[in-house]
């Protein structure tokens, strides 16, 4: 029985994960490097948009549950949920493990016998090994499982989260999770942990195994949505509706395409096959192709946006392009949230900006300040301003207001509706 949780990243993963650990009456501190974060949660707040969390947060700090720190503290398990970027630099493209390294730093002179440490966050394979072997030579004192086996001193595991933004309290519940331990007894230790708060099954496998697990998955989806993205822009070509051929051909009783969208965004699917193609460069190549045309969508809706631009002065050559007003609608990675993380549509309406000589609205209902890359290029408003102002009009997002919007009550001289919600 666990007692006494630290949770390294109090992300839109670890926060969730700290509180579920809390409600469950187990002593949880959350830590970490934004005092501003830290501040937030010990006043029972949320510094991020995630349904049901604050009601989970606010009760696990007002009973002493959970509190959050800068700073690390001996606990019994610790939980690793820090970013794991891909970057490009003089070296060439590679995962960034710079957090979880710091993370080994932070939580190394607070390690005790019998401690399990559990990294969740998304790693290439092969990152469990790294973080036991910097936490070997921080800790020489202590005996690992790579040397010392099931008599290791400490135990090291993999655990990836595999949830949805907008649903990750109840799936960090209700999913199953794939525990890699380095020996069976690590995997053993981390089922009993996850068990204090999971429904789903643990299922155990090795750490290099639960690693590939998660990269496997969103690099599958990753490739699915391609196929998709690459569909609409051969119907543009075409002149086919996309969304129509779509749903034709998923009447087929063994076809389900995806809907298109404006690219692939987020922490997940939009970085984590990037770790696959990284180790294995020759082998994925429809893993690397896939990532290419997804990443390369948001220059085709660009290249849409210049000859809306175009038809629109010609169709109206009493206007100037400084007189054109432009709307974006969604900045977020996907529908009903706050995260900008790697979002084709921010991408796209940061590039507009740059671009367009006229007014930029702006409509993201998730955020309350535009993110510094507009400098002031482009003004936040709410959907009717918009709609009513704008002379062309890029839907970027899915959210749920755009949804229930009847835009056909509304004359829009040029339209480029991404997620086919008003082209249908």
């Amino acid at each position: 029985m666990f007692e006494t949780i630290s949770v390294i990243g109090l992300g839109y993963i670890g926060l969730p994960t700290a509180a579920l650990f809390a409600s469950r009456k187990v002593k949880v501190l959350g830590v970490d490097v934004n005092e501003s974060a830290v501040e937030t949660i010990n006043q029972g707040k949320i510094h991020i948009i995630e349904p049901e969390l604050d009601a989970i947060v606010y009760k696990a700090v007002q009973q002493g549950y959970l509190q959050a720190s800068t700073q690390v503290k001996p606990a019994q398990a610790f939980l690793i949920a820090v970013p794991t970027p891909f970057i490009a630099d003089k070296e060439g493209n590679h995962p960034d493990l710079s957090f979880i390294e710091k993370s080994a730093q932070a939580i190394a002179p607070v390690l005790e016998v019998g401690n399990l440490v559990i990294l969740e966050s998304t790693s290439p394979v092969g990152a469990t090994e790294q973080l036991a072997q910097w936490l070997k030579e921080l800790r020489p004192d202590l005996t690992f499982p790579q040397d010392a086996g099931e008599d290791a001193d400490i135990n090291i595991a993999h655990c990836p989260e595999r949830v949805l933004p907008g649903k990750v309290v109840r799936e960090l519940v209700s999913n199953d999770r794939v525990i890699g331990g380095m020996t069976a007894k690590c995997s053993e230790r981390s089922v009993d942990l996850y068990k204090t708060f999971v429904e789903g099954d643990c299922i155990i496998t090795n750490a290099r195994t639960a690693e590939m697990a998660k990269l496997t998955e969103n690099a599958s989806r990753d490739v699915s949505i391609a196929f998709a993205n690459e569909l609409s822009m051969i119907c543009e070509q075409l002149d086919i509706n996309v969304w129509e051929l779509i749903a034709l051909a998923n009447r087929h009783p063994r076809v389900n395409i995806l809907q298109p969208g404006p690219g692939v965004g987020g922490h997940c699917i939009a970085v984590d096959p990037w770790f696959i193609v990284s180790r294995t460069p020759k082998e994925a190549r429809l893993i690397n192709l896939a990532r290419h045309i997804n990443d390369d969508k948001p220059l085709w809706v660009i290249d849409q946006f210049k000859q809306k631009l175009a038809e629109f002065l010609i169709e109206n050559p009493n206007k100037t392009v400084e007189e054109v007003s432009v709307a974006c609608l969604g900045l977020a990675f996907k529908a009903d949230i706050d995260d900008l993380r790697e979002s084709p549509a921010l991408s796209i309406a940061s590039e507009i900006a740059q671009l367009h000589q006229g007014r930029l609205l702006i409509v993201e209902p998730n955020i309350k300040v535009l993110p510094q890359q507009f400098d002031q290029r482009g003004q936040l408003c709410n959907l009717n301003d918009a709609m009513i102002e704008a002379d062309i009009v890029l839907l970027l997002v899915d959210h749920k207001q755009f949804k229930r919007f009847d835009a056909k009550k509304i004359n829009i001289p040029k339209l480029i509706d991404t997620r086919g919600i008003w082209s249908t």
